[in-house]
């Protein structure tokens, strides 16, 4: 009887390890129209427009993993035909030295979000032409590297900052799972960098090393840098967890951050992420408008195409398709 117990004790703790949020009909729902807004405010160049950023590389990017979040590859899915015309316009902007900018303009923000989503669409599917851009746009993240071990707006080793910083290392760490060398020394100093920005009174994460206080997204970014390096045991992680459960609400950069904050509470797991889920189902999905999109008008948030993806981002994680979202 006592063996029996151990066993359903053991049964019973793998049961609860591997629960996790699901996305509810409802949920299900949400998302399809939102899809479906998004494939019709596509460019007939593959690219997306929202705002002010015209044929953007990064607005472009997170729809584009808005739909793979649903499984949809180049040309495989309801959407493959637009995530294959997104595809090639991001290959189509890569400039000869590498940044993934085009002819608009952008800057390291465009080309991390670039790199990061093209190296999701290589690792699952292996395409040769995407491989040479892929590691053409890591080598330039490489090479821009500054000596503290940050990222800023220019492909040049010069300033740094955590948010700059977060969006190459997530285009690295996607490179890296997608079978593309990435040197150890890089990411060790991206560690580096990103606990000096931590702030050890409030437990949040600055913009810069004692450049003012902690912010949420700042907070989300840092975390997720963290987990995506192998810290998963970081001692700054508690007391960031903590801190991001009262900023849940935030009104600076509040889609920005939750794009970030997603992945980490997921990374965190258990009843930790299982709350954050529900709050994010319980916070967008009454919030969508009609006709499938989300618009909250703030002079933090870009537009409607960039905050419809990274609902339908946050939303699909438990279904565990974009593998720079999985555990």
């Amino acid at each position: 009887m006592r063996a029996l117990s151990a066993l359903l004790a053991i049964l019973s703790i793998c049961t609860s390890a591997r629960a996790d949020a699901t996305i509810s009909e409802e949920t299900k729902k949400s998302i399809g129209r939102a899809l479906e807004w998004l494939a019709s405010k596509q460019n007939s160049d593959g690219s997306y427009t929202d705002g002010g950023y015209v044929h953007n590389t990064a607005v472009t990017s997170y729809a584009v993993l808005a739909f793979m979040s649903q499984g949809h590859l180049p040309n495989q899915g309801l959407y493959g035909p637009e995530v294959a015309k997104a595809m090639r316009f991001l290959m189509a902007s890569q400039q000869k030295n590498g940044y993934l900018v085009g002819t608009r303009g952008g800057n390291m923000y465009c080309h991390g979000m670039a790199a990061l989503a093209l190296a999701e669409l290589y690792g699952q599917t292996q395409d040769e032409e995407l491989r040479g851009v892929v590691k053409k746009a890591v080598e330039l993240i490489v090479g821009c590297q500054n000596p503290q071990g940050g990222w800023r707006y220019e492909p040049a080793p010069t300033g740094a900052d955590i948010s700059v910083t977060i969006m190459q290392v997530m285009a690295l760490r996607a490179a890296k799972n997608a079978g593309l060398h990435v040197p150890d020394t890089t990411m060790k100093k991206a560690i580096a960098y990103i606990k000096s920005c931590y702030n050890e009174r409030v437990g949040g994460f600055s913009y810069q090393p004692g450049g003012g206080g902690p912010g949420f997204a700042r907070t989300a970014a840092g975390m997720c840098v963290l987990f995506l390096t192998g810290e998963y045991n970081a001692k700054e992680i508690p007391r960031a967890v903590e801190y991001l459960k009262t900023q849940f609400e935030t009104h600076q950069h509040f889609y920005y951050g939750h794009y970030y904050g997603a992945h980490a509470m997921h990374q965190v797991g258990g009843k930790d992420w299982d709350d954050w889920y529900a709050r994010i189902v319980k916070f967008f999905v009454p919030q969508q408008n009609s006709d499938g999109s989300w618009s909250r008008t703030t002079r933090y948030e870009v537009g409607p195409v960039y905050q419809t993806s990274i609902a339908v981002i946050c939303l699909s994680v438990p279904a565990h398709y974009l593998p720079i979202f999985q555990r």
